[in-house]
């Protein structure tokens, strides 16, 4: 399985992760915290730690799902809710 490890300097990032999580839940099963979350999406599973002024996710693939997918995926959805900060995408990095 590979892994996708990606961090957006925010101040809102509990927020961020909560809301994602949230917007998923009805596609799978997830959970939140104030600091952390995960969520398993069709192309695998998401795991997200908040700090103070950052957010961090990984992802891990599931058997035959496109790296590029997720990561589409996953800044898109942060496109439309940080858009007051001008976001365009995460940092990514293949951990995996």
């Amino acid at each position: 399985m590979s892994k996708l490890t990606g961090t957006f300097a925010t101040p809102f990032a509990a927020k961020y992760m909560t809301q994602l999580c949230k917007h998923w839940a009805h596609k799978g099963a997830a959970e939140w915290t104030d600091t952390a979350g995960s969520v398993t999406l069709p192309f695998g599973h998401l795991s997200f730690q908040a700090t103070e002024d950052r957010l961090m996710a990984t992802v891990t693939l599931a058997e035959g799902s496109d790296a590029t997918t997720a990561k589409e995926v996953m800044d898109s959805h942060l496109q439309r809710f940080a858009f007051r900060e001008g976001f365009e995408q995460m940092q990514w990095a293949d951990t995996g």
